[in-house]
């Protein structure tokens, strides 16, 4: 199947799914962003050591009061 028949096929299920109207708003939710993702992501997470990650991850797992 190539890319315009998977996206025929995708939006056509969205649409029995949904109805058109709905289909329209979901697809249109969809945003592919700006900027330099891959370039961004190395910019916080480089710095971060197993460490840091880990005590993050222990805090998130304390009970809240």
């Amino acid at each position: 199947m190539t890319p315009v028949e998977l996206n025929q096929k995708g939006f056509e299920a969205l649409v029995v799914a949904l109805g058109y109207v709905d289909a329209v708003r979901f697809i249109k939710q969809f945003d592919s962003g700006t900027g330099n993702y891959t370039k961004d992501r190395h910019q916080w997470l480089d710095t971060l050591s197993l460490e840091d990650i880990w005590a993050e991850l222990q805090e998130q797992q304390l009970p809240t009061e």
